[in-house]
């Protein structure tokens, strides 16, 4: 049986990147000694970003669980690093903790915030349909006056929940869990990104073919052509990469 260890570390471009053998597992071991947890799922585009946002770049450093979301951190880690590794994309690793929750600790109390009005409610939906036995307490639109998300935060206070998935895209999701946690001390919180999306039908993930060839991001593309501009961050990954190594 895996019990609690503290993870593996190290430094991708200055940031840093936990390894463990089952994160989702880590993380209920987490919950069941009340260490609350900010998880970030860290890619190449997320990487660059932080070299630009010093707020973004301290919020990541000081996060209990980065996981190798992107293939361009897994790649470094691999050729940079020399360290055996896998990719473990945030979705999957938030599919993984649902059905380990739902396993494990069925009573956890799940909230989701984020996404589109009702995308949010759609995708707990879902996943009360895969999973049963989840205890939902309650989900929450990212689109929302100020005075909204007050009462937003005053529910969370409230509700205590104990896993907290929050979608509203990078940075402004990693940005929210940190300034936010402490009113959940007890709480695991992931930055989810479109995952709520993609739970509640209105988007769909690549094919498993592009993905096993790390070429995920391009499937984001055609879907998102918008994105053209912020996948300039993955070149400038892998040169900023080369440099790293050469030095």
């Amino acid at each position: 049986m895996l019990t609690y260890q503290s993870p593996e570390k190290f430094s991708v471009l200055g940031l840093p990147v936990h390894v463990v053998e089952n994160y989702p597992h880590w993380l209920v071991e987490s919950l069941k000694q009340g260490r609350g947890t900010h998880v970030v799922t860290l890619n190449a585009e997320m990487t660059m970003q932080a070299r630009r946002n010093p707020s973004l770049s301290t919020v990541i450093k000081n996060a209990d669980l980065v996981i190798p979301d992107g293939a361009g951190v897994v790649l470094y880690l691999r050729f940079i690093l020399k360290q055996q590794v896998r990719r473990f994309p945030g979705i999957e690793l938030a599919e993984g903790l649902l059905q380990e929750l739902g396993r494990k600790a069925p009573s956890t109390k799940v909230f989701f915030y984020g996404g589109s009005p009702g995308v949010a409610a759609k995708a707990a939906d879902f996943w009360q349909q895969q999973v049963p036995n989840l205890n939902f307490v309650g989900t929450h639109s990212g689109y929302h006056s100020p005075e909204t998300e007050k009462i937003l935060l005053e529910t969370l206070t409230e509700l205590q929940p104990e896993v907290i998935f929050v979608g509203l895209g990078v940075p402004r999701q990693e940005l929210w869990i940190a300034k936010n946690r402490t009113l959940c001390p007890q709480a695991i919180w992931i930055g989810v990104g479109g995952s709520f999306d993609i739970w509640s039908g209105s988007k769909s993930r690549a094919p498993q073919w592009l993905a096993n060839n790390n070429l995920e991001w391009l499937y984001r593309l055609y879907q998102e052509p918008w994105r053209w501009r912020r996948m300039l961050a993955l070149p400038e990954f892998f040169f900023q990469a080369l440099i790293s190594k050469d030095n």
